[in-house]
């Protein structure tokens, strides 16, 4: 799925962000940096080691913000590694956290200059984040922000399985709908 905000592309795929080719790729980590499960661990083991040694230089990353390091190995130039929070039954400010990391990365790649940059689904793994609400918080999180902002190209949301994508297919449709009452264009959202 595919659809123009502001001067971006902003497109949702199944895929394996570990082979993406787009400037960055943005790793759904953990505050200490570590590595782990899931998209964490596959980014690591596909960059390899040169990513965890700038990793365990900057230290940390707390929840709801990013930092960058080396792509290594990886076909994309840099990882923006962020941290979102993990489930606690959404009363910890778990989405506020949640779009905080969104934000953080697109901030990042923006400050850095970057043409292009993929996402996976944030906290929606391990961290237990209901899919639906996170996919309501990750798809406006980057629809606002490209609207306000025009310096990417392009924005992929790479989701690992057909369950996921659909899900985030149907936040972008839903939002989609809106800007088109409002502009009178799908295409220009």
């Amino acid at each position: 799925m595919e659809v123009m905000i502001n001067k971006t592309l902003l497109v949702l795929l199944q895929g394996d962000i570990t082979k993406e080719k787009t400037t960055a790729i943005v790793n759904a980590a953990n505050s200490a940096l570590r590595g782990g499960a899931g998209v964490d661990g596959a980014i690591h083991k596909a960059g390899g080691p040169e990513i965890m040694a700038e990793c365990r230089r900057i230290g940390s990353c707390p929840p709801g913000s990013a930092v960058i390091t080396t792509g290594g190995n990886l076909k994309a130039s840099y990882v923006i590694h962020a941290t979102g929070p993990v489930w606690q039954g959404g009363t910890k400010g778990e989405a506020e956290t949640l779009a905080g990391a969104y934000l953080a990365s697109l901030r990042l790649a923006s400050r850095h200059k970057m043409e292009s940059l993929s996402f996976p689904a944030i906290s929606t793994g391990a961290y237990g984040f209901p899919l639906r609400e996170a996919a309501e918080i990750a798809v406006t999180t980057i629809v606002d922000y490209l609207r306000a902002n025009s310096g990417l190209a392009e924005v992929r949301v790479v989701l690992f399985d057909r369950n996921t994508y659909e899900v985030f297919a149907g936040e972008l449709e839903r939002l989609c709908a809106g800007f088109s009452r409002e502009s009178g264009s799908k295409a220009d959202a």
